[in-house]
């Protein structure tokens, strides 16, 4: 009785190992306020002791509906490291971009860099993070990303000024 389970497990084993390597791992992007205003983006410190992604795409969305995205083409790419950050909206001419739909403060938004495979092990293939244009009292806003573990509260995550 105990060898069909054995053998059903094994099985069960073998056949799932190639799928699990298969799997790529997201790493964590960043989002900053850019050198002109509004957010850029880049990957994390850490993410960059990996190993700099050859860079091919960013997508911000709200959840629902593509805002802006940006991508390389085949035969260009750069290495993505921590000190280079991709404006929201990018004006590079020659690469082919959406336009880019207005952010709203107090929105949350949702941040996709792909990579290329990388020479280097370790990179990962896709980075994420999330983020919003939190509203202050004078009503401006800055941008500020939310971090993985952070919970909504009566603030949304930071996004809401105190007393809304």
């Amino acid at each position: 009785m105990r060898f069909p389970f054995l053998a059903a497990t094994l099985c069960v084993l073998v056949f799932t190992l190639p799928a699990a390597k298969a799997i790529a791992r997201i790493g964590a992007a960043e989002v900053r306020e850019g050198p002109r205003g509004g957010p850029c983006f880049t990957i994390s410190p850490r993410e960059e002791r990996e190993g700099t992604p050859d860079f091919h795409s960013v997508t911000v969305s709200d959840g629902q509906h593509l805002l802006w995205k940006m991508t390389m083409p085949p035969e260009r790419t750069f290495p993505l490291s921590f000190s280079m950050c991709v404006p929201y909206g990018g004006q590079v001419a020659s690469l082919p971009r959406t336009q880019a739909a207005a952010l709203e403060a107090g929105r949350i938004y949702y941040l996709r860099i792909d990579a290329r495979p990388g020479k280097t092990r370790g990179t990962a293939q896709a980075y994420e993070a999330r983020f919003c244009l939190a509203k202050q009292r004078d009503g401006s806003a800055v941008v500020h990303q939310i971090w993985d573990g952070e919970r909504p509260g009566k603030r949304l995550f930071g996004c809401l000024p105190p007393g809304e």
